[in-house]
């Protein structure tokens, strides 16, 4: 039975090794009510506590019942049920980004670190034949990502890899405007793929393997190219012009939100090769700031952004961050306090993409970190991370300390005390 297929899977994997309160996205349709009934059937099992989110998007006369109907089976399994009405002029566009952000506020505001949605094989092939057509960049013919960072927490897609025609014929409703050739996504479900199914019965599946390789492309590049610091212009400028290419691409996929267009993104990397001082508004709140050493993309936005704020601690000073007070002093005799072995400035921050910290004769990534010592996903966003010299000292995650281990026989130049 396939439910057993995909326990089984889902245990290989570890998916929700790191949660305990899971909310699905629950439209009502045979793939999501296949996804809850799993999760039901298997909570016990995965060690998970399951909640239903449901956008009514009012553009049929169903949704009441449906939504009805999704509410009543909540109450009658004792399950949480999460729902709002969609507002605004409707798309496909618009309506996933309403989806999406309601359901991350109910996981911020709910303590849910994973979303679930019932997305499977067929909807893999047709993202990426879908992408194809509109011509995206090749980095994104690597399809939908089976596990992703979310809100605060990660999105999960358990279904991914099992076909639609696997799943049970349970109780669900229909949309009678997937059968409408309105949207792309639907020509290509009704019409596009049967008709290159004549041609290679085994389209999807290629399409499938197409996305699965383009992924590990890129995968190998990062791979390869991880130790250099390429926001370094001389770094930069000694890699060949396909290498510059792809770092910038790699360094631009940090910035979601920036959105650049290949035009955008063409002149960017021209700025970057021939200008030596730069500093001027790019989009959507973001900056590009080069000068003869660094190339940076920086975001002017409120002082709230818990990503952006940081303060600096000089030698002999002390400074409150948060809840703690940093107090940067001399080396004395005195105990306490951790050794430090430069009298630079300390950068007290958020965690920021890509961070590391050396434990010894190896770094490892602070995401590796967490994730190996199973610190739940929505407790990581409040880590502290304190950098001297460009290089992380210690990590401060609530009572535990991880320090950079590396500087056991240097000369100390000062101490940090650390005050809750």
């Amino acid at each position: 039975m396939t439910y057993k297929k995909i326990f089984s899977y889902i245990q290989s994997k570890g998916y929700f090794a790191d949660h305990k309160y899971v909310l699905i996205a629950v439209s009502g349709g045979v793939d999501s009510m296949n996804l809850l009934h799993f999760l039901h059937r298997y909570q016990q099992q995965l060690g998970i506590k399951i909640a239903i989110a449901h956008i009514n998007h009012k553009q049929r006369i169903e949704a009441d019942k449906e939504e009805a109907y999704l509410n009543n089976w909540a109450k009658q399994h004792n399950v949480p049920f999460y729902t709002k009405s969609f507002t605004g002029k409707f798309s496909e566009n618009t309506a996933r980004q309403f989806r999406y952000n309601y359901f991350k506020n109910i996981m911020f505001e709910k303590g849910y670190t994973a979303l679930v949605t019932a997305h499977h094989a067929d909807d893999q092939a047709e993202t990426v034949f879908s992408r194809f057509i509109r011509g995206v960049r090749l980095r994104y013919l690597s399809g939908i990502k089976e596990i992703q960072h979310f809100g605060p927490g990660q999105l999960i897609r358990p279904f991914l890899t099992f076909s639609k025609k696997e799943f049970p014929d349970i109780f669900h409703f229909y949309d009678v405007t997937n059968a409408k050739d309105t949207y792309l996504r639907n020509r290509i479900r009704n019409n596009y793929l049967p008709i290159l199914e004549k041609e290679n019965s085994k389209i999807s599946q290629h399409l499938i393997q197409l996305g699965e390789e383009t992924h590990l492309i890129f995968q190998a590049f990062e791979d390869l190219t991880y130790h250099l610091d390429f926001q370094n212009c001389s770094v930069f400028h000694e890699q060949s012009e396909a290498v510059q290419y792809f770092l910038l691409q790699n360094y631009i996929k940090k910035f979601p939100e920036l959105e650049l267009t290949k035009a955008q993104f063409d002149e960017i990397l021209h700025i970057i090769k021939t200008r030596t001082d730069y500093y001027q508004y790019v989009k959507n709140g973001y900056y590009l700031k080069k000068d003869a050493v660094r190339f940076e993309f920086c975001k002017i936005g409120p002082k709230t952004d818990r990503f952006k704020s940081e303060k600096v601690l000089e030698y002999d000073s002390m400074v409150k961050y948060g809840q703690y007070t940093f107090s940067f002093q001399k080396m004395l005799d005195s105990e306490g306090g951790i050794p430090i072995k430069s009298d630079s400035p300390i950068i007290i921050r958020k965690r920021k993409p890509g961070d590391k910290i050396q434990l010894g004769n190896y770094s490892k990534k602070i995401r590796r970190l967490f994730i190996d010592d199973k610190i739940p996903a929505s407790k990581r966003l409040d880590a502290i991370i304190l950098e001297q010299d460009k290089e992380i000292l210690l990590i401060l995650l609530d009572n535990v300390t991880y320090l950079r281990k590396d500087f056991k026989d240097d000369i100390m130049k000062g101490k940090l005390y650390i005050q809750k």
